[in-house]
């Protein structure tokens, strides 16, 4: 009763909507399946905390006001299921034991994974339809609604939702208004939390006089953020690389010559039809190769979104694909779909991108006619940065760039690398160096020679090309390592008579 007197007095009309969706999707459920054949599924975090006070308000409303009039915490006959593992944050399972006992939870323990414990549960008790903590953007939230049946191979039962459409905003704003007990850990700069393993405190809330001191989760300015303290800690194999978060590459810093592989793509029949000649990719690519990345193609496609999803989904095997153009609300602005149709996703409304858009944009773009807040479900992170107009877009491992000119892709690419010191976002290797020479031998005479130097030196990135013609041939050189490729030029120099190469700056 208290929770639903909460959400009525205040003055925030954006959660008293979500208030009652949710509560409407509880009630709902309640009408469809009896007491005996729902339960929760309560993991300590401030999802499912939320979810928890709502499924209290939820029942409370459900049975009339009558059976909690007198506002007795204890009234709570939803079975709930908490999944115990040796990963878990201490503080996790002391508040997760501390609220069952404060609210009376009727609680399952379930010590193995979380599928077979299901299975066991689920043929004991005659559940029919589980509560989930589930937001969009969780990476579980991919194709779910607010009713959604099991996926296949699993136990059968309905996944129900209420909070699908939350936004971290609206989590903390209804804790915060509430007034109810959350996890420890989130005054202390976890904005996230995983296992042990993967969660460390969001370096965003790190405070200006202590690195090791950090601000409570709610005063986290940007929602959109709230992952970044996923990161991967350290086994002891791997002592001496420091975390990456989950979202990110594998952090190869002390393997400085190891090679990392991007795509670039473009979209734009301007590009296929002559109309605008493409800067961005070439200046890119050199990009790329100042962090010590290697460009494996560089490709142009039709604005259709099937040549979109169709390229996307041959490059994404690469460790990193760039994508530009095709950004906006034109009828020519397929990106962000083909990217939904490439790994099998759905576009979904992003709040937090449509409250972003309606700051920069006004009211042009907003309710049913805001196509731009579409993105891929469940798959996309935003990367926002102060000095950016528009955030960044990552769709797992393909990130959108907005940028239409070389400018504005240096001003992007400097955030990028600005967000990477910060959050591994962008693995940063040993960059490339290169060595190039000039000479007039012809490429029958040279094209023997270099092809031994290639068997030579596999490591290097050995080429040759032509500016005109009939003038001089220009050998190009690329390699992680200085050494080596004064080495290689060496043996070709061995090759021919002295003064045949002539080096460049």
């Amino acid at each position: 009763m208290e929770i639903d007197r909460a959400i009525r007095e205040c003055s925030d009309r954006r959660l008293q909507t979500k208030y009652n969706n949710a509560t409407y999707v509880i009630q709902r459920a309640l009408a469809l399946y009896s007491i005996e054949e729902v339960a929760f599924s309560f993991n300590g975090g401030k999802d499912s905390t939320v979810l928890l006070h709502l499924l209290r308000a939820g029942y409370f409303l459900h049975k009339g006001g009558q059976n909690s009039a007198n506002g007795d915490l204890n009234d709570f006959p939803i079975r709930t299921i908490y999944f115990e593992t040796p990963s878990a944050f201490p503080e996790i399972n002391s508040f997760t034991y501390d609220t069952a006992a404060t609210y009376g939870l009727q609680i399952d323990t379930i010590c193995t994974d979380f599928k077979s414990g299901l299975e066991a549960l689920l043929k004991e008790k005659p559940i029919r339809a589980i509560f989930l903590g589930v937001r969009i953007g969780d990476p579980t939230a991919v194709g779910q609604e607010q009713f959604s049946p099991s996926s296949p191979g699993w136990p059968a039962f309905m996944r129900v939702n209420p909070i699908l459409d939350w936004s971290y905003r609206d989590v903390w704003a209804f804790l915060l208004t509430c007034k109810v007990n959350y996890c420890s850990l989130y005054d202390q700069g976890y904005t996230s939390i995983g296992s042990i393993y993967d969660t460390v405190p969001n370096s965003l809330l790190s405070t200006s006089d202590s690195s090791d001191k950090f601000k409570p989760a709610y005063l986290l300015a940007d929602g959109r953020l709230e992952r970044a303290g996923r990161a991967k800690r350290l086994s002891s194999s791997n002592c001496g690389q420091r975390p990456v978060d989950s979202n990110g590459l594998s952090s190869l810093d002390l393997h400085k010559n190891s090679m990392l592989t991007a795509s670039v793509i473009a979209v734009g029949d301007e590009f296929l039809f002559g109309t605008v000649e493409d800067q961005l990719g070439p200046n890119l690519c050199r990009k790329l190769h100042s962090v010590g990345w290697s460009v494996l193609r560089l490709s142009v496609v039709h604005s259709n979104i099937d040549s979109v999803a169709e390229e996307v989904e041959q490059k994404k095997s690469s460790d990193m694909v760039f994508i530009y153009g095709g950004v906006g609300p034109l009828h020519s602005d397929v990106t962000i779909a083909g990217i939904a149709k490439a790994f099998g996703v759905r576009l979904a409304p992003d709040e937090e991108f449509e409250e972003y858009l309606r700051h920069i944009i006004g009211d042009q773009c907003i309710g049913d006619r805001n196509e731009m807040a579409q993105l891929p479900e469940g798959i996309t992170e935003l990367l926002h940065h102060d000095k950016l107009s528009v955030p960044l877009i990552k769709c797992q491992n393909v990130i959108v760039l907005t940028a239409t000119n070389v400018s504005e892709l240096e001003k992007e690419w400097n955030c990028l690398i600005e967000l990477t010191e910060s959050n591994d976002l962008l693995t940063l290797l040993e960059p490339y160096v290169s060595k190039q020479v000039m000479t007039n031998l012809s490429d029958v005479e040279i094209a023997q020679p270099l092809s031994k130097l290639c068997l030579e030196f596999p490591d290097l990135h050995i080429g040759c090309y032509r500016t005109a013609r009939y003038g001089s041939l220009v050998v190009s050189l690329k390699g992680k390592d200085q050494e080596r490729l004064e080495l290689a030029m060496k043996s070709l120099e061995k090759k021919f008579q002295p003064g045949t190469f002539k080096e460049m700056n």
